[in-house]
């Protein structure tokens, strides 16, 4: 009895002395932890460190400010807490009423030591948000859709539970993979965001060509029935297909050495390119406004019928060229044997400017019976006498005014018409044959 009772007692001990070691069994620190709300904690719930448990809740009470002050102990090597500690209560699962825990972060260890029964406030601690309060937000009719969406998981999942737990079994590595899938997108932010903007872009300038989109996707059903009606010729093209892969290969080899050139003509034209796209949505409204006039074009080039477009008119052009060319050819000679006198009358185009404007003048008078001319031809009507100073106009008769004057062919040099500047400038020989006229021939008078 007395061995029994030993044995049983050494038992005892040893229990005693595993639970001690598991437990921490070293040297323990008690912490003052402040939340705002104790969060259904109780009094031996676990603290952990990492989901690893280093410690208990000793005690629960409030303070003068009514905040929930709980008394921790953490058991060695995770004590001492360091200065930045902090502490956070979670539930180990949704479906619990007492299952809350403290998540302890011990704080970095470069930094002080926290004393025994040091607290902290709740700058460093978060109390956990229970269901019920997340619920509690939600208005009536709110509430009442969520108890919709529960019964209809119920309904969902009746009869499915060996299919729910099969999904349940892929949920973790569909939840993995999926954050891995995450984590690359959110290191190739920047690019997704550009994605994003470009998809944009591009979406809505499909929407704003979606009637010309409308129409290539007509033509393109148009175009699979043509290529359908023609499945025989499409079956011989496909025959000689791999014909005609062999020689573009070696068309392609060839092609290495024009793609680097391709590629120096590129780097070069960027900087171009990058003024090409407001060009082209400024070209946008010309291109719409020409397509009136670019049918009526099509029209003028080709219309149904004979002799009425350009097309006719083209093909007509041999025929007025054999006919032309004789014409053209005489035209050329008489132009070259009209040069000489051309030349010999262009320093006259003064006076002949001035006959046409006189005449004109002259003959800009009407009556009732239409167009008329008054007709004065007045010659030599004045004697001129240089003596009395600035000169002397005398009026001779009628019949002395024909006396003295020469009526044969005057030989007078461009600008003749009018007496003769002071500095010599009036008229001018200049562009003339040697001898083509006289320069002394000019109107007396100063």
């Amino acid at each position: 009895m007395i061995a029994r009772i030993a044995a049983v007692a050494a038992v005892l001990l040893a229990a005693v002395v595993v639970a001690v070691i598991l437990l921490g069994g070293g040297d323990a620190h008690r912490y003052r932890l402040v939340f705002q709300s104790a969060g259904q904690l109780v009094k031996g719930n676990d603290v952990q460190v990492g989901g690893r448990r280093i410690g208990s809740v000793q005690e629960i009470s409030l303070t003068k400010d009514d905040q929930a002050q709980i008394t921790v102990e953490v058991q060695a090597p995770f004590a001492p807490l360091h200065e930045g500690a902090s502490a956070v209560i979670r539930a180990t699962s949704l479906s619990g009423v007492a299952n809350r825990y403290i998540a302890l972060t011990p704080g970095p260890q470069s930094g002080p030591e926290l004393d025994d029964d040091a607290q902290l406030g709740t700058d460093s601690t978060t109390t956990i948000v229970d269901l019920d309060q997340l619920i509690d937000t939600f208005d009536a009719p709110t509430r009442k859709h969520l108890q919709r969406v529960i019964r209809g998981f119920a309904t969902q999942y009746d009869g499915e539970g060996d299919s729910a737990g099969q999904a349940a079994k892929y949920l973790n590595p569909a939840l993995s993979t999926s954050r891995q899938l995450l984590q690359q997108l959110t290191a190739g932010e920047g690019e997704l965001t550009s994605f994003l903007l470009n998809s944009s872009k591009t979406v809505t300038a499909l929407a704003d060509r979606r009637d010309d989109l409308s129409s290539t996707v007509a033509n393109t059903e148009r175009t699979a029935s043509a290529i359908a009606a023609e499945n025989a010729s499409l079956d011989s093209a496909l025959r000689v297909l791999p014909t005609t892969l062999r020689r573009a290969n070696s068309t392609f080899v060839n092609l290495r050495a024009t793609l680097g050139d391709l590629d120096t003509l590129v780097d070069v034209s960027k900087p171009a390119t990058k003024d090409l796209a407001p060009f082209l949505r400024r070209l946008r409204p010309l291109v719409r406004d020409a397509r009136p006039t670019i049918a009526d074009l099509r029209t003028l080039v080709s219309r149904p019928g004979g002799d009425n477009d350009l097309v006719d008119a083209t093909r007509k052009l041999p025929g007025l060229e054999r006919t032309a060319r004789p014409a053209l050819s005489n035209g050329v000679a008489a132009l070259r044997r009209a040069q000489p006198v051309l030349e010999f009358y262009r320093p006259y185009t003064t006076e002949l400017v001035g006959w046409f404007r006189d005449f004109g003048q002259s003959t800009a008078n009407y009556d009732a019976n239409g167009h008329f001319a008054r007709i004065s031809p007045v010659a030599n009507a004045f004697s001129y006498d240089a003596n009395p100073a600035g000169g002397v106009l005398t009026p001779q008769a009628p019949a002395a005014r024909l006396a003295g004057l020469d009526r044969g062919n005057r030989e007078r040099c461009p600008g003749a018409a009018s007496q003769r500047a002071a500095d010599g400038s009036g008229n001018s020989a200049a562009g003339l044959p040697a001898g083509s006229c006289d320069p002394a021939e000019a109107p007396p008078g100063p």
